[in-house]
């Protein structure tokens, strides 16, 4: 019997919460196929079966959290096809001892309404298989599992069959919030006495995004300056150009690419932006690896655009827009996320006028980009023009930033995106 392990992931990385068996025990496994999906603080991780066979136990349910190094299922000896053709062998060598053991089980595992009719004492685990998300939500609503019908071909109760259950069989029976309700403070009763309510578990994710949110706050003295740029220049270069820059590169020209040049430009100019503190000491890094905040389904997270100094516009959005993608779609690996010096949002992309973003820590400066919207702009003193203008914020840790740097900082920002040619001679 092999044992499933929580492997090493990263050196920050020492626990995670199981999202989700992706198989079931019972079910036959290749070495090298998916068996289940891991959340840890910072991404998902899918974890392979080390060699092919029965999973024959799963230790740990959907939602419970594990330590790595942790032993979260077992895995039928055997290589190949070996692990489906040991309970044959077993019905022919009785006398096979302990082999004998393992295949007999596994044929009851994968044979669910045959063991139905065995004479062993707890029979009713052997009639009832389920999945671990199944499991857990029967034990929160007190469902039997053994009273759910399923019309899965094995016999297995799968976690939409208790949802059905519930829903259709037994209403007056399912009452967990009130049962949780009784466990919540005497204030919080008072106050919600009668009204309905929803509760819902924080995934890792967001309990980690919470904590170093927080965290920030207690241990950085941030600060926000503000300024506004004219976007009239590159609305106009992003018009005359995105369609020859579309068949060249087969990407789309945006606005993030300007911003990420123009940031480059300004870290240049006034380096401790691009720095962090580590004890006594100021790291000031002579790397440009700029993260791009993107709002995925799980929270906010923030991948990194390696040596944006060195790659072309087109470079950039294509980076972008493929970890953009992956966001999405939960398949950031560590490395992408790892390592930023800067780190840019985009609140203008949801409607935001105007906001104080929050610095990602260990980093010393953030950029908000904010909501482009025409107004009336004086030109002189006697002329005003509608102009599309976008309010831009730099929150940054005051205790390495000074208020001059911070606005010089963001004025060069202004100034380069108001004449976008200057980035060119900026590399």
């Amino acid at each position: 019997m092999a044992e499933i392990k929580v492997p090493e992931l990263a050196e920050s990385i020492s626990e995670g919460t199981i999202a989700q068996w992706l198989k079931q025990p019972g079910d036959y496994v290749e070495q090298g196929e998916f068996l289940l999906e891991l959340e840890t603080d910072k991404v998902n991780v899918e974890l392979t079966a080390e060699q092919s066979g029965v999973l024959q136990e799963v230790l740990k349910d959907s939602g419970d959290t594990v330590q790595v190094g942790e032993i979260i299922g077992t895995i039928s000896e055997g290589e190949g096809e070996g692990g489906k053709s040991t309970a044959p062998q077993a019905d022919a060598q009785e006398s096979a001892g302990a082999s004998e053991e393992k295949a007999a089980s596994s044929e009851k595992t994968a044979e669910p309404r045959e063991s139905a009719n065995d004479d062993e004492a707890d029979t009713s685990k052997t009639r009832t298989i389920a999945s671990p998300a199944a499991r857990k939500l029967a034990r929160e609503k007190g469902i039997d599992l053994s009273e759910i019908p399923t019309g899965d071909p094995l016999g297995r109760v799968r976690k939409q069959d208790v949802e059905s259950y519930q829903k259709n069989e037994q209403p007056p029976k399912a009452q967990p919030e009130p049962k949780r309700e009784t466990q919540a403070p005497a204030a919080k009763q008072t106050e919600n006495a009668g009204k309905p309510v929803e509760r819902q578990r924080m995934s890792r994710r967001r309990q980690t995004i919470a904590k170093r949110l927080v965290e920030v706050q207690h241990t950085a003295a941030m600060l926000t300056t503000f300024n506004e740029v004219d976007m009239t220049a590159v609305m106009n270069l992003r018009k005359r150009r995105k369609d020859q820059f579309l068949e060249q590169h087969d990407v789309k020209l945006g606005f993030m690419s300007f911003f990420t040049k123009a940031v480059v430009a300004a870290l240049k100019k006034y380096p401790l932006l691009n720095a962090e503190i580590q004890g006594d000491e100021l790291v000031i890094k002579k790397f440009y690896d700029i993260g791009i905040a993107v709002a995925a389904p799980d929270g906010l997270v923030v991948p990194v655009v390696r040596d944006a100094d060195r790659k072309t516009f087109a470079d950039i959005e294509r980076d972008i827009g493929e970890l953009a993608k992956k966001a999405r779609n939960n398949k950031l690996s560590l490395n992408e996320l790892q390592g930023g010096s800067f780190t840019i949002t985009n609140g203008g992309t949801f409607g935001s006028l105007l906001s104080t973003p929050i610095l990602n820590s260990p980093q010393v400066g953030i950029l908000g980009m904010h909501k482009i919207q025409l107004r009336p702009v004086a030109i002189d003193e006697e002329r005003f023009e509608n102009r599309p203008m976008m309010y831009i914020a730099l929150s940054y840790d005051h205790r390495i930033v000074d208020g001059k740097e911070a606005v010089g900082f963001l004025v060069t920002i202004k100034n380069l995106l108001e004449d976008p040619e200057q980035l060119l001679l900026e590399g």
